[in-house]
């Protein structure tokens, strides 16, 4: 049995007191006996046009978070950072940055998932039309972390709406799936909470959905309700409160495995061309 916490923030541009309720986040997760703490997207700065420098500190902020994770005994997803390199150190030539979850063990980081489905959508909200395709370069690779208490598929936001990658992560071993995001409000409000379930039932993996909530500037405004499933698609806690949140739930690789047997998914999978 293992303790999970997944974080919900307000997270705004100032970088120093984002660090802060992090911090304080980590320790009230380490209260709650949690072995691990999912933070949400743009934790560490959530400002319009800042992404570029944002991701010249990226190697900096890297390092702090590692020093948490190993001061504090504790794994992180550490949301999402703006970076300016591939997962190969090449840079990003035409301006543009990659949405970067990094999952970060108590030694070191293990792995670097670079969010692939971008939000380039209309939405009936005060910003009205995103593009993140304008300023972010997608990823291309599928990541699975290995852990003690179980494998972490890597996802961010915008990919819980396609089926097929949690599917993915499945097939290459994750036992839970991570969704840093900072869904907007009106979407957030349709489909956030549908959204977890959802692929928990495709998947039969537990899905931890840590979220942005409230308002980021003068336009920008996030739906929040940070939230857990188990490996069935049923809910197991949910924010519901504003501001800096934390949710705390176990984590149980056997059960999981009874999930999948009585109810064995994968192997009944058939692909049919209508």
């Amino acid at each position: 049995m293992t303790f999970i916490s997944v974080a919900q923030m307000n997270s705004q541009n100032d970088i120093e007191a984002n660090f802060n309720t992090v911090e304080q986040l980590i320790q009230q997760s380490k209260a709650a006996g949690s072995e691990l703490l999912v933070l949400p997207e743009n934790f560490i700065c959530f400002a319009a046009g800042k992404q570029r420098e944002t991701a010249a500190q990226f190697e900096s902020i890297q390092q702090r978070l590692e020093q948490l994770a190993h001061q504090h005994q504790i794994w992180l997803v550490a949301g999402t950072l703006p970076c300016p390199f591939r997962p190969d150190g090449s840079v990003i030539e035409d301006g543009r940055v990659r949405t970067v979850s990094l999952c970060i063990s108590p030694e070191k980081t293990e792995a670097r998932y670079d969010k692939i489905h971008l939000f380039d959508v209309q939405v009936g909200d005060a910003v009205g039309g995103y593009q993140e395709s304008k300023f972010f370069e997608p990823g291309q690779d599928v990541v699975v972390a290995k852990t003690p208490f179980g494998n972490i598929g890597l996802m961010v936001c915008y990919d819980l709406r396609f089926p097929e990658l949690a599917l993915k992560l499945r097939a290459q071993g994750a036992n839970l799936l991570t969704a840093p995001s900072a869904f907007t409000y009106t979407t957030g409000q349709m489909h956030w909470q549908l959204l977890l379930q959802a692929r928990a039932m495709d998947s039969q993996c537990q899905v931890l959905g840590a979220a942005q909530q409230g308002w980021h500037g003068e336009k920008r405004q996030t739906w929040g309700h940070s939230g857990a499933t188990n490996s069935r698609g049923q809910l197991l806690a949910m924010v519901q409160d504003e501001g800096a949140q934390l949710i705390t739930v176990e984590f149980d690789l056997k059960e999981q495995q009874q999930v999948r047997e009585s109810m064995p998914l994968m192997q009944h999978r058939v692909l049919v061309n209508y």
